[in-house]
């Protein structure tokens, strides 16, 4: 059976082509209808059967993360049945899916904690200020390291003190959070990047900041209203964004879910760095791409570059493997 590492994406990933993602019937999709009449939110079948996206509607925190969930949840069910999965990874919030798709966390408490953590994203992080991210290209259109952006990127934050904060490294991208205002000046400050059609830095669209040491107050809340659930050690290895695994033999479930509630929020999540742990420590065979959207799909391509794994090192070579018969990257939803 081919030895599978898992990558669940954040909750960003749900886009306009997610909508009609998850099954009607499914008993996650019905529980997790009647969880969210208890937060007083709309139906996620009712979301998701919508026959327009709406940005404001979908992307809204509370919504676009327990989408990506389930998405992802679902995805995880069927990719059980064909992989030795030994490894799972996850993008930011995607590691909630994560949890869940280990059983370190019933659905019913999983749920709860995606729903919490999304709902404490939208409150400000500064007076009225919500904060936003800004994306920013660190590699070239061949997937080659471009150290003076790296460079000007470091100049730029040093001027920010505590406004701005790197938030999610993707090895090829970083993704910064931080005040409205802080980003409008490490957006001014940054050297213009054109790649393709796309122009950074990028200014995503309907995103709060997270992972950043001014959550500090939303992971204390956290900890408060998430007292109650119950962790247990995963039955697959988890890497985090320290690069930290947790094991099935050898988790301290209290830990595991110290740093998910009262650390992650406030911290950098290096998604780059846990996906080379698992390349390293654990030599899959594939990589499998859960959940909606295909986010995550050019972001560990350009890590698997970057690695040399199993001799790729251009996007040349890359791109001549996955038309070949064994691609080591696969969108479940493809």
């Amino acid at each position: 059976m081919t030895r599978a590492a898992v990558a669940f994406p954040a909750r960003g990933s749900y886009g306009p082509a997610s909508l009609g993602s998850l099954p009607p019937a499914h008993p996650w999709l019905r529980r997790a209808d009647q969880l969210r009449r208890e937060y007083d939110l709309p139906a996620l079948s009712a979301l998701d059967a919508l026959g327009r996206f709406d940005p404001a509607l979908h992307l809204r925190s509370a919504n676009a993360a327990p989408l990506t969930f389930l998405c992802g949840l679902v995805d995880a069910e069927r990719i059980a049945d064909d992989h030795q999965v030994v490894v799972v990874v996850a993008s930011s919030t995607g590691w909630y899916t994560a949890l869940a798709a280990s059983g370190a966390l019933a659905f019913d408490d999983a749920f709860r904690l995606v729903q919490t953590m999304s709902l404490l994203a939208e409150e400000p992080i500064a007076d009225d200020d919500r904060g936003g991210q800004l994306i920013y290209a660190l590699t070239d259109a061949a997937w080659q390291p471009n150290p003076s952006r790296a460079t000007a990127l470091d100049m730029v934050l040093s001027r920010q003190g505590d406004g701005v904060h790197r938030a999610l490294e993707l090895g090829a991208f970083i993704v910064l959070s931080g005040t409205a205002g802080g980003l409008d000046d490490v957006a001014a400050g940054l050297p213009p990047v054109e790649i393709g059609s796309r122009r950074f830095p990028l200014r995503a669209a309907v995103q709060e900041a997270w992972h950043l040491p001014l959550r500090a107050s939303a992971a204390a809340l956290a900890s408060e209203r998430l007292a109650d659930l119950e962790w247990s050690a995963p039955n697959v290895t988890l890497i985090d964004g320290r690069g930290v695994r947790f094991t099935p033999w050898s988790t301290d479930p209290a830990e595991l879910a110290r740093h998910t509630i009262a650390e992650q929020p406030t911290i950098t999540y290096d998604f780059a760095r846990s996906l080379r742990v698992a390349l390293r420590e654990y030599a899959p065979d594939i990589i499998l791409l859960p959940g909606p959207g295909a986010s995550l799909g050019e972001v560990c391509a350009q890590l698997i570059v970057a690695e040399g794994y199993r001799g790729l090192r251009t996007r040349d070579e890359l791109q001549a493997s996955q038309a070949g018969p064994a691609p080591i990257l696969l969108s479940v939803r493809r």
